[in-house]
């Protein structure tokens, strides 16, 4: 994850009104509607998992829903995943991060084996330029399907999937909120005039919020990342307020579109961004195909198809591990 995602949406989602909008606006209503969001509450944490080697620091909240006259806490678990490419092992993270959470809760004493464990809603927020195809339950990945008697003992997590690039201007604009505001700058990859409009869109939208001086400097040190990752050329150190610098502002962006329009680059040099996002991505599939050789019993085929790789290309990679 690059580093400027990682410290913007981190930084987005560690607030209480963002994960609030986040779930009211893309997540399904028959969950959010269950939510009071008064009670949300940060428990992040970090935690090292020995399958992808890797430390994440992903976001986790708990809740209370309403159910039935009863009144029970649930985990979110917030994944942010930006990359360039669909990960196609994503059900086996999801298990695996779960896991993991589950076994901090019991080692924290948050709850006992006898008590039980809570449940949990595993999100995943994408940005990547390609729509998300991978599946969203771990029991699709069992191939060729088992035997009746053998299903009921396939595993199973699904986890919702927030596809920003999935949502129209038109769908965004449906969603009233800052975030719709961020995920319509998000998309606006074509052109330099494209994201002035997105830009302008998000500062109607915070100049409405009742709680502006509260979510401004948030939304505006999003933006300060987004623009500094795009080499917009803006003058950044004296971005300090959306709303009282959005003359300025509008002035360095409507410069950048009258340079674009003038070399006659209507893709601009945002989508600069998806050409330099596509290098490293076959070496980035075969690097997630050698942790399935060597941490699964998946088939070459089976490891093929999921990281879109030539099955040859998978055979030599599981030769490779045994030298």
């Amino acid at each position: 994850m690059a580093n400027h995602y990682d410290t913007g949406y981190k930084e987005l989602f560690s607030y209480p009104e963002f994960v609030q909008q986040l779930l009211e606006g893309f997540a399904p209503p028959e969950i959010s509607e269950l939510m009071d969001f008064s009670t949300l509450k940060l428990h992040s944490g970090n935690y090292i998992t020995p399958l992808f080697e890797e430390k994440f620091e992903d976001l986790v909240w708990s809740v209370q829903v309403n159910w039935q006259g009863a009144t029970q806490e649930v985990y979110l678990y917030l994944l942010l995943e930006f990359q360039s490419r669909v990960d196609r092992t994503m059900p086996i993270r999801l298990m695996h991060y779960v896991a993991c959470f589950y076994d901090h809760l019991l080692k924290a004493k948050a709850t006992t084996p006898g008590k039980g464990l809570p449940p949990v809603f595993p999100v995943v927020l994408y940005n990547g330029n390609p729509r998300w195809t991978a599946p969203q339950d771990i029991y699709d990945m069992v191939q060729p399907e088992p035997p009746a008697f053998l299903k009921p003992y396939q595993p199973h997590l699904r986890y919702y999937v927030i596809d920003e690039g999935a949502y129209s201007n038109q769908e965004l604009a449906q969603r009233h909120s800052p975030l719709s505001g961020i995920f319509g700058i998000e998309n606006a990859a074509t052109s330099w005039e494209s994201l002035q409009q997105a830009v302008d869109r998000i500062v109607a939208i915070i100049q409405a919020d009742p709680h502006k001086p509260r979510i401004d400097p948030i939304i505006t040190r999003w933006v300060k990342r987004h623009l500094q990752r795009l080499g917009a050329g803006v003058n950044l150190e004296a971005l300090t307020s959306l709303v009282e610098d959005k003359n300025m502002l509008a002035e360095n962006l409507e410069n950048l579109v009258k340079k674009e329009r003038l070399e006659g680059r209507q893709e601009g040099r945002l989508e600069g961004r998806q050409e330099g996002h596509q290098q490293g991505t076959l070496e980035a599939k075969r690097n997630s195909a050698r942790k399935l050789i060597a941490l699964t019993e998946m088939t070459d085929q089976l490891i093929a198809e999921i990281e879109e790789l030539p099955i040859e290309d998978v055979e030599r990679l599981r030769a490779e591990t045994r030298h």
